[in-house]
């Protein structure tokens, strides 16, 4: 019967267990930013989804839609446009569409239903614009 010795396996040093961890942190981190099944204007799978009808979009004014993130607007008879739904002051939604603007509640932020531009601040860059598109009555995101 044969034994061998026993030796002390030595422990992995502090730094190696530290650039484990950062390699792995790294790892989940590059295949959460390059996923290509994320809608690049960051709405919830909403792209290629009937999100309204021509009719619910006042003329002159617009529709937040909450469940897709977007503003839909018609600035003039015909003609839909849609943006994200979060000020880019602090990101909060906005909450309403009057007067040929859509209005932050934080900090009364204002922006342009024709093209998100900003109106009043304290926001200095416009709204997103979402692509959408019209098929008879109804609008879809693209």
């Amino acid at each position: 019967m044969t034994s061998e010795p026993l030796h002390p396996v030595a422990a992995p040093s502090r730094r190696t267990v530290v650039a484990a961890v950062g390699a792995v942190g790294l790892t989940f981190a590059l295949n959460a930013c390059g996923s290509e099944d994320e809608d690049s204007a960051g709405a919830s799978g909403s792209a290629g989804t009937v999100v309204a009808q021509t009719s619910d979009i006042p003329e002159g004014g617009g529709k937040i839609l909450d469940d897709h993130k977007v503003v839909v607007t018609q600035p003039t008879a015909g003609t839909f446009k849609a943006f994200s739904y979060e000020c880019t002051h602090q990101g909060c939604p906005v909450t309403g569409v009057s007067d040929g603007a859509i209005t932050c509640p934080c900090h009364n932020s204002r922006f342009s239903i024709e093209d998100g531009s900003v109106q009043k601040g304290p926001a200095t860059k416009p709204l997103p614009a979402r692509e959408v598109s019209v098929d008879g009555e109804s609008i879809t995101l693209a």
